[in-house]
Order: structure tokens, then C-alpha cells, then sequence
């Protein structure tokens, strides 16, 4: 036995506690980190894509993911939502590729079709993306690194367009992501803390899918609807900047206003539900609208300056998306999705409220086709 003699000295006694600190605090970083790399290596990713008759669009998407850079485990998981053109041709194609798996259901909508690839998967973080959405290959990287840095439930990303994109997609994309238009919020200029996800291009961790349930069966809207239920659930969610995705809108004008004005319905329904989260910008387009016919009406009474507003505000417009574009046809095409966005939305959220707020009908009859009949 080797007998540890007992320093009486006060010195040699300060100098044996900072040693065993010392230890102790390495051994303790030590179990961090092999707390952490256990973590890192342990993240397994799965790819929740619902189709709806778009073979040329998983075509696309899978493409797009079988060319990620990194050693990054991750499996794909596509759900066709009674589709009546089969896409499981595609999904052959990529399986030397990809770690894929193809299911097919009855149409339900794309949130229980969400659910159901969720509730089918094998890791333990679900990335929800829509099949028209084309993925960098640097993607994983970043969500992972941002993962690492700050680990929560739920984030979203940004989209953005591609150079191949049509004029008309372009113009979408700058009427949607734009800072002059939605301030931002589908293209990165979001809040990060406060950021609600959209399910186009959205992370969802294992468990808070489980103590959530998912998606509900509105849609649109069902996004906001559950980063909500996850908020109060008391889980975090945020934006990570660097984790786009190229979302190829394949709509025509008047696919895009149907879309806006629905998305002008469910707003006002989800601020019933949860009107502790209700924010006075969602008022915008329809304020918009409002002072656009006042401003015309005061013209006639020799008051032109608020029509001059709006006439600056399009300007603007214009040469924003002229700057980032780099065209004069989308910079008009611009101009006139952002008349569609306005109008539709605006139209929609004045509607639904009256009916919601004014009326006090229930959502569900008030706009049945807003919710799917899981």
C-alpha cells in the first residue's frame, strides 16, 4: 500500500485541492463531451416528403438529395396521398442511391400524410419538406452545425429560387419572401427566437412529434397551428438562416391567388384559436386594400397624395426585384404577384373574420375546405 503523506503545511494542503479541482473538472468536461459526440453521432435524420400527383417533382427532389456532400446519416420516407399518378416508379430509380422508403394511403391531406410518414420513420429528427422544394447540397450540414450550436424541437428555413426557375416562379418567390411584402418571413428576415416554421422546408424532433400529435387536419395553416401547440408544449423553435431550399412553385396566377386568399382564411381562424398570438401584421394586406380604395376615392376630390404612396411603394417594388433579379420582366411579373398576394390574402382575411369574429360561426362551417376529414 502507498501511503499518501499528510501535508500539514497550508501550502502544500491549497496546492492539493486546486489539484483534485483540477481533476474533477477535467473529468467532468470529459463527460461532456463524450455526452456530446455520443449526441452527434447518434442524430439520425429522416426525410418526410408528401406527394399528391407530382412524379417530375420527387424526380427532381430525390435528385437533389442524392447529391449531398456529407457523411451525414438520413433516410427519405415519401407518402403518395392518393395520388392517381403513381410516383413509385421515381422512388426506384434512387434506391442504390438514397435510404428511401415509399407508402401509399388514401388522400387525407398533407398534414395526416406528414403524420403518417412521421409516425413510419426511424430517426430521431423528422425534416418535412414539400416535393416541389429542390435541396442544396450543403443542407444537412447546416442544419446539423445549427443543431449542435443550439439545440431545439422545431426550426424552419428559407426558401429561394433558382436561376432555372420561369419568370413566373420568380416573381412568386420575390412577392413571397420579399421584406416589402410578407417582411420577410419565408425568406430569412424573420425573427429567429419567435420563428414559425412553414412546413414547406421544417424540422421536427422525435418527441415533440409525439407529445404534440402532429399536424392538425387544417391546411393551409397548419404550420403556425402546431408551432404554436409547441410553444405552449414549452418547446423552443427557430429559424436557421443557412438551411434553404429552392421551392419550385409550379402555379399559374390563378393557382397562386386561390392559395393567398386561403392563406388570408386560416389566419383569422387561427387567431381564434390562439388569440394570445395574434399580431396586428396580419392585419396588412387588408389595410392595404382599405387605404388603396380610400386613396383612389380621395383623388376625386383633388387629394392625390396617399395614391402617391402607392405609387411609391411600387417603385420600390420594382427595382427590388429588378436589383435581385436582375430582369425588367420579372420586376413587372413582380409587381402583379404582389397585387394577386394582396388582394387574395387581404380579400380572404377580411372575410373570415366577419364571418369568425363578426358572425361567430364555427370555423369548421364556416370554411369547410380549409379541413380535411382524416
Amino acid at each position: 500500500m502507498i501511503k499518501v503523506p499528510i501535508c500539514r503545511d497550508f501550502f502544500c494542503l491549497k496546492m492539493t485541492d486546486t489539484i483534485f479541482i483540477k481533476i474533477k473538472t477535467s473529468i467532468r468536461n470529459l463527460l461532456i463531451l463524450c455526452r456530446f459526440v455520443k449526441k452527434k453521432r447518434s442524430m439520425y435524420f429522416s426525410f418526410i416528403v408528401p406527394v399528391y400527383n407530382r412524379p417530375d417533382e420527387v424526380d427532381e427532389l430525390l435528385e437533389s438529395l442524392a447529391k449531398f456532400n456529407s457523411n451525414i446519416p438520413f433516410e427519405v420516407l415519401i407518402v403518395e396521398d392518393g395520388s392517381t399518378i403513381s410516383c413509385e416508379h421515381i422512388i426506384e430509380k434512387y434506391r442504390h442511391k438514397l435510404t428511401i422508403s415509399y407508402f401509399f394511403k388514401i388522400n387525407s391531406g398533407p398534414g395526416d400524410s406528414r403524420n403518417f410518414g412521421m409516425q413510419n420513420a426511424k430517426g430521431d429528427y423528422f425534416i418535412i419538406l414539400d416535393s416541389d422544394c429542390i435541396i442544396p447540397s450543403d443542407y444537412l450540414i447546416h442544419v446539423q452545425k445549427s443543431l449542435e450550436l443550439e439545440y431545439v424541437d422545431c426550426f424552419g428555413g428559407p426558401d429561394a429560387a433558382l436561376d432555372s426557375f420561369s419568370d413566373v416562379q420568380k416573381a412568386i418567390n420575390f412577392a413571397m419572401t420579399s421584406f416589402l411584402t410578407t417582411g420577410g418571413i419565408r425568406g430569412g428576415s424573420e425573427k429567429v427566437d419567435t420563428f414559425q416554421p412553414r412546413s414547406f422546408n421544417m424540422g421536427l424532433s422525435k418527441k415533440a412529434f409525439e407529445e404534440s400529435n402532429g399536424f392538425g387536419n387544417i391546411h393551409p395553416g397548419e404550420d403556425p397551428d402546431l408551432s404554436i401547440r409547441l410553444w405552449n408544449l414549452g418547446f423552443k423553435t427557430k429559424l436557421i438562416k443557412n438551411a434553404n431550399v429552392y421551392h419550385k412553385r409550379r402555379i399559374s396566377w390563378k393557382k397562386f391567388q386561390i392559395q393567398v386568399n386561403k392563406f388570408g382564411k386560416a389566419r383569422p381562424v387561427l387567431n381564434f384559436w390562439y388569440p394570445q398570438h395574434s399580431k396586428i401584421t396580419f392585419w396588412f394586406p387588408s389595410l392595404f386594400l382599405f387605404g388603396f380604395v380610400i386613396s383612389v376615392l380621395l383623388t376625386f376630390i383633388k387629394f392625390p397624395y396617399f395614391l402617391g404612396l402607392y405609387v411609391l411603394y411600387f417603385v420600390l417594388l420594382f427595382f427590388s426585384s429588378l436589383f435581385m433579379n436582375k430582369s425588367f420582366k420579372i420586376a413587372w411579373y413582380s409587381m402583379y404577384a404582389v397585387i394577386i398576394q394582396f388582394y387574395g390574402y387581404g380579400s380572404g382575411f377580411l372575410l373570415s373574420f366577419f364571418k369568425i369574429f363578426i358572425l361567430k360561426q364555427e370555423p369548421q362551417k364556416a370554411f369547410p375546405e380549409l379541413f380535411f376529414k382524416n
